[in-house]
């Protein structure tokens, strides 16, 4: 023992003092991560309390009466006011007793089945974080995840080791104190048995060092570092990042949701074999956290290779494709494209970079030829526009994933983008194509997207396959087409309130809508409500004013919509100040993030002014919670998008939409004709219970659809007066 007491005992007493820093490392990263998620748990099922009450006041006193023995006498319950779950929850066994019938054992036993019931609504709950300031509740709930995700962020990989590491240490190392030669003796000689001391010293050092090489004391000291903001400051980051907080909610409380919705409701078959798919993440950010309906999608992708995700606006296909791209980055691919139209390259350069460690390449622009050059020698996730891919020779090898953003540009066989999608698609080893609008007019045009990627596919889903039954056409659809819907997978997503807001024409504006119907004019027609030298003299505009400025004096954001540039000039001209943009179809890609980006930052409300078409695809303004439509637009899906902009993943508002109307005029007549256009993209895009719908139902050209509605006008007007 003498032997080697001097200098064990000194490195023993080094590695016992590292020991005791560690285990107090640990211990520090289980208990504060501990309590934040416990605080977590607590401030949940007080937030969440008020809503399943809701749930429960909808259940009614029928699903009771159904759970307890049938010889219960329940009938007379609705009589006394005990209509609901709830009811029976809140009345007590007192009150249950002195309705008629109900004795002490019933009463016992329907309370037993509402509690029940309550708690299967507890586990089925579609929670939101409600946003509202004041309430004390989803306050200390919001608190209670910025602290848990600051602790995540700090020590969530360490999370899980701590506790199993410090028991571990505190079981080989002695009772923190002073290391007296004894205990040291105790510990590590063991009687003077050198080779017990020398493997008790081994696996206490192997703890300490695997715990320092992953980083356990940087975490520890972030951990005990975390301070909660204030209140205000949590809810304008709840505000700017609310997903994240969903994130970690569900991270903490598993929230449920509808398994088959998330699934597309696709067969079986395809989602155990879709389910059996490992996803590879080690190329994505730590920062991204895929949800679960979007890792299924980018599953779905690998799964099947070549296929349509049509994923409702909002829900994140391009977070879905990334995932894909990066499992496959992750088993050793390394050429990837991206096809898109020119107003969403930007943004696909930086989700891409944002998100993953792949290599972005614009392929567009300046310097073309040498960034095609790179990427084919480097490889990366090359970015071209449909404009610039025919000019685009593939590279070798052929990329591993071809992603065609907004797929629905390729329906057309005949155009040259779709010839050079196809050729593309041809030579890629997997394809997938995103669009939230896979079909706007008609059946055909879906088949044609299946075309480019399954062909043999296409052929069993024609016009005639579709008129028999919309679920024989999604049968047929299922191993390329996977569709979820925002009110089916996005439980967060705050209310859509939609209001038509109806007016009469005035004197100036009725005579420059008779003028243009006279001229057979129908664009001239539709904007005719804005024609006017002042504000006042019209309706539409009146009222445009009107909820911009009720909108901002409440705190909120406002984008407007139209399809014309020189509308958006009077509604600008009329805001004054109050006016952002606007963003049209000639600015620039970069320009149009640049505005949108601004107007998110403001502190103070405003009003974003944008041309349908260029603003209401590929940039999102969760920042606006007000959306103003100026007319009716030719092809639902156009003003669906333009919603999806505002009402998405990240908005913690209830999203209203105002669409200015003008009664007895275009505007009437457009709604009238496009409602069978938006029923039937319900029908086969959306899961849909609508059993018999027709491809021919709605085949009218836009060409088409003007002549008629002049047409008509023209006759409405014969000798009769708009105003």
């Amino acid at each position: 023992m003498s032997d080697v007491a001097g200098p064990s005992r000194r490195e023993t007493r080094a590695l016992l003092a590292r020991a005791a820093r560690t285990q107090a490392d640990a211990e520090a990263v289980a208990e504060i991560a501990g309590a934040a998620r416990a605080e977590v748990v607590a401030a949940y099922a007080v937030a969440s309390e008020p809503q399943v009450w809701v749930a429960i006041e909808k259940m009614s006193i029928e699903t009771v009466k159904d759970t307890v023995d049938g010889r219960a006498r329940l009938d007379d319950l609705p009589a006394h006011g005990i209509r609901s779950v709830a009811d029976v929850l809140r009345a007590g066994p007192q009150r249950l007793t002195r309705v008629p019938g109900i004795g002490d054992g019933t009463a016992r036993k329907t309370i037993h089945a509402a509690e029940q019931l309550k708690r299967a609504a507890r586990d089925s709950l579609q929670f939101r974080i409600e946003y509202d300031p004041k309430n004390p509740d989803m306050t200390r709930l919001v608190r209670a995840l910025n602290t848990f995700g600051a602790v995540w962020r700090a020590a969530g990989t360490q999370e899980k080791d701590a506790g199993r590491l410090a028991a571990e240490l505190a079981r080989q190392r002695p009772v923190a104190g002073p290391a007296e030669a004894g205990r040291l003796r105790r510990l590590f000689m063991r009687a003077g048995d050198k080779a017990v001391a020398d493997d008790a010293a081994r696996e206490v050092r192997a703890l300490v060092d695997a715990a320092e090489v992953a980083g356990l004391p940087a975490a520890a000291k972030e951990a005990r570092a975390v301070r909660t903001p204030g209140d205000r400051q949590v809810w304008r980051d709840f505000e700017r990042r609310s997903t994240d907080y969903y994130d970690l909610l569900s991270l903490v409380v598993g929230l449920g949701g509808d398994v088959a919705a998330s699934e597309g409701f696709l067969p079986a078959d395809i989602v155990e074999r879709v389910g059996a798919q490992q996803l590879d993440s080690s190329r994505l950010s730590d920062t991204l956290r895929l949800r679960g309906y979007q890792s299924f999608g980018a599953r779905f992708a690998l799964v099947q290779r070549r296929v349509v995700l049509g994923d409702e606006m909002g829900l994140g296909k391009t977070v879905q494709a990334i995932a894909a791209m990066a499992h496959l980055a992750a088993r050793g691919a390394t050429h990837f494209l991206v096809v898109c139209p020119a107003s969403v390259l930007i943004n696909w350069s930086r989700e891409i970079a944002r998100h993953s460690t792949i290599p972005v390449v614009s392929l567009h622009g300046g310097g073309r030829a040498r960034a095609v050059a790179r990427w084919r020698a480097e490889g990366g996730a090359g970015v071209v526009t449909f404009g610039s891919l025919g000019a685009l020779a593939l590279p070798p090898p052929r990329p591993a994933l071809l992603v065609v953003d907004e797929a629905h540009y390729v329906k057309n066989p005949g155009a040259k983008r779709s010839q050079a999608v196809n050729r593309v698609a041809a030579e890629s080893e997997r394809v997938l194509f995103l669009t939230g609008t896979p079909m706007e007019n008609r059946i055909d045009e879906f088949r044609a997207l299946i075309e480019h990627l399954r062909p043999e596919i296409a052929a069993g889903m024609g016009p005639e396959h579709a008129a028999i039954s919309v679920e024989a056409f999604r049968r047929a659809a299922a191993p390329v087409y996977l569709r979820r819907n925002q009110s089916d997978v996005l439980t967060e997503l705050p209310e859509l309130v939609q209001v038509d807001e109806w007016e009469e024409f005035g004197g100036e504006d009725g005579s420059a809508y008779r003028d243009a119907v006279r001229d057979g004019n129908f664009m001239a027609m539709r904007r005719a409500a804005f024609a006017v030298r002042r504000p006042r003299d019209s309706a539409k505009l009146t009222r445009l004013l009107e909820l911009a400025r009720e909108a901002m004096a409440n705190g909120r954001k406002v984008v407007v919509f139209s399809y014309f540039r020189d509308v958006l000039a009077v509604v600008a001209a009329a805001l004054g100040p109050d006016a952002r943009g606007p963003i049209t179809g000639s600015t620039p890609v970069a320009e149009r993030q640049r505005l949108v980006d601004r107007f998110t930052a403001e502190r103070k409300p405003a009003v974003l002014v944008c041309q349908i078409e260029a603003a209401g695809v590929g940039v999102n303004i969760q920042a606006a919670s007000v959306v103003i439509l100026c007319e009716p637009q030719v092809k639902p899906s156009i003003e669906a998008q333009a919603i999806a902009r505002a009402h998405r993943m990240g908005q913690v508002r209830t999203v209203q939409v105002h669409r200015l109307l003008i009664a007895d005029s275009v505007d009437e007549r457009m709604i009238e004709l496009l409602g069978s256009k938006a029923q039937l993209f319900d029908a086969y895009v959306r899961h849909s219970t609508i059993a018999q719908a027709t491809p021919g139902a709605v085949d009218m050209s836009e060409v088409q659809l003007a002549r008629m509605i002049v047409a008509q006008e023209q006759e409405r007007l014969s000798g009769v007066p708009v105003s």
